[in-house]
């Protein structure tokens, strides 16, 4: 039971990521926002593992390198690129590019990994871009897009389709709290260095700062995180990142409670769209007679 549960929790929990990061943002430049998260997590797991006193055996070898590749891509290329976007597009915007993760993930899974779709997934992969396209797409092109804010946004994408599949590759076996800790390590050193040579860091911190970096830290980062790990070692590539396609919905849903926000008969149906498509690349075959 606990395992088909995680898929609707981690859904949740990234798709709070745009309430806590749209009040953050408000107070923090974004690179800046992204390495204090992914230290703050760092940090965490570093102690976690002393406390445990885990073993940093499993990372023999190559294997902390392949962690702290993945860490990179997963955690500081998915999330930078996007923050930034965020300053030049709305945040349907990006949601709408991040549409693509599941399709890309898809096809590139199929081709470098050797997974197998049926054509039942593939159709679920194009039925959960269609409702995608309905919660955000009047959103995202109403108004006039800024080339560059949608630009970073696929960014993003790519840094979380090449994490996803890198991780499937050569870090599925690994067990979690080392390699997430080699992880979040690796994510934090590489946004940091960004935060200090790209920007120049700009930090006000109100009450709603606070609140917004301890919720992505905790419950998005290392939560959210490990739940997508623990699903990726335990599926395909594609059905993980197919999830994906209930973010948007959910986070219009999140938005109506928490923030207020409109929530249109438009953004119900592209949900409910969405739901199904997720739901036909995740359904397991009836078993072999």
């Amino acid at each position: 039971m606990l395992p088909r549960l995680v898929p609707f929790l981690f859904v949740l929990l990234w798709s709070s990521a745009f309430i806590a990061s749209k009040t953050g943002l408000r107070d923090l430049s974004p690179l800046l926002f992204v390495a204090i998260r992914l230290a703050l997590c760092a940090i965490v797991l570093l102690g976690l593992m002393v406390v445990r006193r885990e073993a940093w055996r499993p990372l023999a070898g190559w294997r902390w390198f392949h962690c702290a590749v993945a860490g990179a891509l997963l955690n500081a290329m998915t999330l930078m690129p996007p923050h930034v976007g965020m300053r030049f597009v709305p945040a349907a915007h990006v949601a709408l590019i991040q549409s693509l993760t599941p399709l890309l993930t898809a096809a590139l899974g199929v081709v470098l990994l050797h997974e197998k779709l049926r054509p039942r997934q593939w159709a679920g992969l194009m039925l959960g871009l269609c409702g995608v396209a309905i919660v955000v797409g009047p959103a995202a092109f109403g108004s006039a897009t800024h080339s560059e804010g949608l630009a970073l946004a696929f960014l993003g994408v790519t840094g979380l389709v090449a994490g996803t599949l890198y991780f499937k590759r050569f870090c599925r076996d690994i067990p979690l709290l080392p390699g997430a800790t080699a992880q979040f390590v690796s994510a934090a050193i590489v946004s940091g260095l960004s935060a200090w040579v790209l920007e120049t860091p700009r930090a006000h911190w109100t009450p709603d700062a606070i609140a917004s970096m301890a919720w992505n830290t905790v419950v998005v980062s290392l939560a959210g995180m490990g739940l997508y790990a623990f699903m990726l070692a335990r599926g395909s590539a594609a059905r993980v990142s197919a999830n994906f396609y209930l973010v948007p919905g959910v986070a219009a849903l999140l938005s109506w409670i928490v923030l207020g926000e409109r929530l249109t008969p438009l953004a119900v149906v592209g949900l409910a769209v969405a739901s199904i498509g997720c739901a036909l690349v995740n359904r397991r075959p009836p078993p072999s007679p």
